[in-house]
């Protein structure tokens, strides 16, 4: 049964209208009295059955700021400079934020005087460390767009990041886990590490300079750029040449065909989303949030630094990538209140063997997202962990990222079966397959409109109107239902994607690259559900006649070229797939088979 009714503010807009006959509507509160122009009569408004639909918005919370990045960072310097602003735990790193705009001026200053110009894309390239924020803030001051790298990338994703993007210089690691970075740069810019001079790169003529985060001297290091910009005696101010609706920021993430696609973000849309995380997960001035998830991902960079930023308080990065003994240690020893992370990693926690042994009692809250948490894993993490206003998330990189965002005092029920509410000064709507605004509870795509939203995919117009409609409403392919009191549940998915851990992984692009291989006829790759990550990448093959190879023959094919949490975890040879009658592959049988055969856990929905 439909949810019906009409509240003061929609008559409110009704009148406004024309549509209702303002002779008998005296009143906006007097319903029984008013009435509905029909089709040449005069309906009264009580006989009418008026649906109320899945569309909100958000009309209160602070207000949005105009200020940029690097101008937000220069105020609170100013009126909080003795604050610690940056603890990263594992490198021993702890700076004010005075200190910390010093580094971001400085290194903003290098950047220009090495020849980047406002508008230039710089990349960074590493796992968590002190230099990633620095690099953040320094790109916002000096005008340039950062594009954040996956740690777990390799050749060919870093290939086609940098390439897409156009890349004038590259920040990066040495190395880290499996992953030697230099190595890599090395295949695509050979003799980059001949000196600070600039290189050139066929496969990528807009690459001019990389910056090592090391102590090589061979190469153009970190702490040279970081040197230079103080020897100029000047630093990049956050002046008129910067605005906030200038891009700040590309992200590329998978959707649902070919390699990802670089979000564009700017100072407005990244800025006032931390702000309003910041305000919804109640982070205050004397805060301190251990950031365990990804810099690279719009979950540390934005509701972690940004919300930190706009409420003074400090960051804290535990280790280079998650691990939970560190998670734990820092947290006791940095006394942090608040606490990031995916479902798995809460999981890890409270699930470590060392974890009755630390004193967790001053955390207050924090952020779970990237998939849904299930019912003990909320209540332990509440009664356990001591987050009793720990909050559920939800968005996408291209809204930059949070629509939804359940509130502290939210029933428990609340923080496990939705994703909130929506968040302030944004809008959203439910629609069906023509773009129509269902009724209350029933499901459709969700939509949204707002600060929040990108201003396109870099450099591809078509695939941005694919999303990003005429009204301005990114089209999110998230199957959801909005209730009665403003709640949402995602339902499904319309995109066929997978999401493992939090990571975003498109069939399409682990397809393409499996194709390469000469013993693959076809292949189909699907997600599968699992208890750990939410879902596993699963790889259909039909083998080339003749064709001699195994599971681990696959595997080896993908290592050191397609990031590790691609690879599918699971690889079944198949003779055929199953197929509608106008020869589509039908991949939810797909799913539901191999969920059986694979005697995996009830599938989820999507």
């Amino acid at each position: 049964m439909q949810a019906y009714g009409l509240t003061e503010a929609r008559l409110e807009r009704l009148y406004r209208l024309d549509r209702v006959n303002p002779k008998r509507a005296r009143s906006y509160q007097d319903i029984g009295k008013a009435s509905l122009y029909g089709v040449g009569v005069c309906v009264p408004l009580t006989e009418v059955a008026v649906p109320v639909l899945s569309y909100v918005h958000g009309h209160t919370g602070v207000p949005l700021t105009g200020l940029t990045v690097g101008a937000f960072l220069d105020e609170v310097a100013e009126a909080h400079g003795d604050r610690e602003a940056l603890v990263s735990f594992a490198q021993g790193i702890r700076w004010t934020y005075a200190q910390l705009k010093q580094h971001a001026d400085h290194f903003a200053s290098g950047l220009l005087r090495l020849g980047l110009v406002p508008g230039d894309r710089l990349g960074i390239w590493s796992p968590n460390r002190a230099e990633w924020a620095v690099v953040q803030f320094a790109a916002a001051k000096a005008g340039l767009i950062l594009v954040n790298i996956n740690p777990a990338y390799r050749v060919l994703e870093l290939e086609h990041v940098l390439r897409t993007s156009g890349c004038k210089a590259l920040v990066s690691a040495v190395s880290f886990k499996s992953s030697h970075y230099l190595e890599m740069i090395e295949t695509l810019a050979p003799g980059f590490a001949y000196g600070p001079q600039s290189i050139t790169s066929q496969p990528l003529p807009a690459l001019r300079h990389v910056i090592v985060l090391g102590d090589d001297a061979a190469y153009l290091r970190y702490r040279d750029v970081l040197n230079l910009g103080e020897r100029a005696n000047s630093h990049a101010s956050s002046g008129l040449s910067v605005q906030s609706d200038d891009a700040v920021n590309i992200q590329f993430t998978s959707g649902t065909t070919g390699l990802p696609k670089g979000v564009t973000l700017s100072h407005h849309n990244l800025l006032n989303n931390g702000l309003q995380v910041g305000e919804a997960t109640g982070i205050g001035i004397s805060d301190r949030v251990c950031i365990p998830v990804p810099l690279y991902h719009c979950f540390g960079m934005v509701m972690g630094n940004l919300a930190c930023l706009t409420h003074a308080a400090t960051m804290v990065y535990p280790s280079e990538a998650f691990d939970a003994l560190e998670v734990l240690h820092c947290i006791e020893t940095e006394h942090c209140t608040h606490l990031y992370g995916v479902p798995t990693m809460f999981i890890s926690l409270l699930g470590h063997e060392q974890f009755r042994a630390f004193d967790l009692s001053s955390l207050r809250g924090g952020i779970m997202a990237g998939a849904p948490c299930p019912t003990e894993v909320m209540k332990a993490v509440m009664t356990q962990m001591n987050m009793t206003e720990v909050t559920i998330a939800y968005g996408m990189t291209e809204t930059s990222p949070v629509s939804f965002q359940t509130r502290r005092t939210d029933a428990l029920e609340a923080r496990v079966d939705t994703v909130g509410r929506v968040m302030p000064h944004l809008e959203v709507k439910i629609v069906d397959e023509q773009d129509r605004i269902v009724p209350r509870g029933e499901s459709g795509e969700l939509c949204t409109r707002g600060y929040s939203v990108m201003s396109g995919y870099w450099g591809e117009e078509q695939k941005t109107r694919e999303v990003l409609d005429a009204a301005g409403w990114m089209h999110s392919g998230d199957l959801a239902t909005i209730d009665a009191q403003g709640y949402c549940r995602i339902t499904g998915r319309i995109k066929d994607l997978v999401i493992r851990g939090g990571e975003n992984i498109s069939p399409r692009e682990v397809e393409e690259f499996l194709y390469r291989h000469q013993a693959i006829r076809d292949v189909q790759v699907i997600g599968v559900p699992d208890e750990k990550f939410g879902e596993e990448l699963c790889a259909c093959i039909i083998l080339r006649s003749g064709a001699q190879v195994t599971e681990d023959d696959i595997r080896a094919f993908c290592r050191g070229q397609i990031a590790h949490f691609k690879i599918p975890r699971y690889i079944r040879f198949v003779a055929s797939f199953p197929v509608t009658a106008t020869g589509k592959v039908q991949k939810y049988l797909m799913r539901e088979q191999m969920s059986r055969e694979l005697t995996l856990p009830g599938q989820r929905a999507g």
